[in-house]
């Protein structure tokens, strides 16, 4: 019986080596089948129940959620001057962090790309990774403290006649700035990286300003990879909820969402699109821009 058993599998297992043996479409699909499978369930099943849900309502009186077609969250979004200074402020945080963090990211990628020698840049790699190691929350309340009445940052500048920016959308702008540097260096970094230091030289033997080479070969060669980086800082930005609340009194989406996801799950679908269709506008723009035509 045991060995009956033991041979009826080993033909289910030939027969199914049989099937997949010199098909190579039919093997990546078997490979592919259970995380597309999760990602179509998981995550595109999820996105269009939160479509559907973005037009339903509660009722005001029993706080029960409405299964019928309307556009009233969606006209609160619009009409009510509140939620599109929230928006707004959101956009505009999530904007100054990218920008911030290409500014910074910039020539430290650049240093670890085509100055730095091979344990320098190991070391750097080190330690842009390093941060990356530690609590997200514990990162979020090192800088509340920093940020303090009494925090190292008022010490520091009160000789100079300044103080801490303190609690508000400034100090959300320099966390967020500081949280997502990491992901702004390393795509930076992977993409100057591929350029040639043969056309760099090039270029400089030309008689090229060190700016012209910098604004005609190394920009233009690169800014597929701040444009990947950037769509990181950007949504992770537009998304965050937690620093906000813990080093600002202002309201963002993330805020507002949460707080809302109890009580008014429509109206927190609803909310919850608009970063979705943010990111999808950012997209297209890059991509009229050229952005990926040589990813």
């Amino acid at each position: 019986m045991a060995s009956e058993a033991v041979a009826e599998r080993r033909s289910v297992g030939h027969r199914l080596a049989g099937l997949f043996h010199g098909r190579p479409r039919l093997q990546v699909a078997g490979l592919l089948a259970g995380p597309v499978g999760w990602l179509v369930i998981g995550y595109l099943g999820s996105l269009a129940l939160l479509l559907v849900a973005a037009f339903w309502s509660v009722d005001p009186l029993s706080g029960l959620t409405i299964k019928s077609f309307t556009l009233e969250n969606f006209e609160s979004l619009v009409n009510e001057p509140v939620y599109r200074t929230i928006v707004w402020r959101t956009i505009k945080v999530a904007l100054l962090v990218t920008l911030t963090d290409a500014i910074i990211a910039f020539p430290i990628a650049f240093y670890m790309a085509k100055l730095a020698s091979r344990r320098g840049k190991a070391l750097l790699v080190v330690g842009i990774l390093l941060p990356l190691w530690s609590s997200y929350l514990v990162k979020v309340y090192a800088w509340r403290t920093l940020l303090s009445a009494n925090g190292a940052i008022h010490w520091a500048l009160s000789p100079i006649g300044l103080d801490t920016p303190g609690y508000g959308t400034t100090a959300v702008w320099l966390v967020m700035s500081y949280l997502w540097l990491p992901y702004m260096i390393l795509p930076i970094y992977a993409g100057l990286e591929r350029i040639p230091n043969s056309l760099i030289s090039a270029s400089e033997d030309l008689g090229a300003h060190p700016f012209t080479t910098f604004r005609r070969v190394i920009l233009p060669l690169s800014f597929p990879a701040v444009v990947a980086g950037s769509i990181f800082t950007f949504s992770l930005t537009l998304g965050d909820y937690i620093t906000p609340r813990l080093v600002s009194n202002d309201q963002f989406i993330g805020n507002v969402i949460f707080a809302n996801i109890a009580n008014n799950q429509p109206f927190a679908a609803a909310l919850a699109l608009v970063p979705i269709v943010v990111m999808i506008a950012y997209l297209l723009v890059a991509r009229k821009l050229g952005a990926f035509e040589h990813v």
